[in-house]
C-alpha cells in the first residue's frame, strides 16, 4: 500500500468512528461487517470496542419475565 491509501484509509476510519452514533443500524451492520471479514478475533475486539464506547451500539437489554 502507498502512503496515501494509508492516510486516507486513517482519517477515514477515524470520520467513521466519530459518526459511528449517528448512523443507521445497517449502516453500522455493513461497515462492522465489511471491517471485520471472516476474522473473529477481530469481530471480537471491535465489538468489545464500539460497545464500551459508543452506548447506542450495544445489545438492547434482554425482557424480563412479565408479573
Amino acid at each position: 500500500m502507498n502512503e496515501s491509501f494509508k492516510q486516507f484509509a486513517y482519517v477515514l476510519g477515524e470520520a467513521a468512528l466519530r459518526l459511528w452514533p449517528d448512523l443507521p443500524r445497517d449502516d453500522q451492520e455493513r461497515l462492522f461487517e465489511e471491517a471485520v471479514g471472516e476474522n473473529g478475533d477481530l469481530r471480537y475486539q471491535l465489538a468489545l470496542f464500539l460497545h464500551s464506547h459508543h452506548p447506542r451500539t450495544a445489545h438492547p437489554p434482554k425482557p424480563t419475565a412479565l408479573t
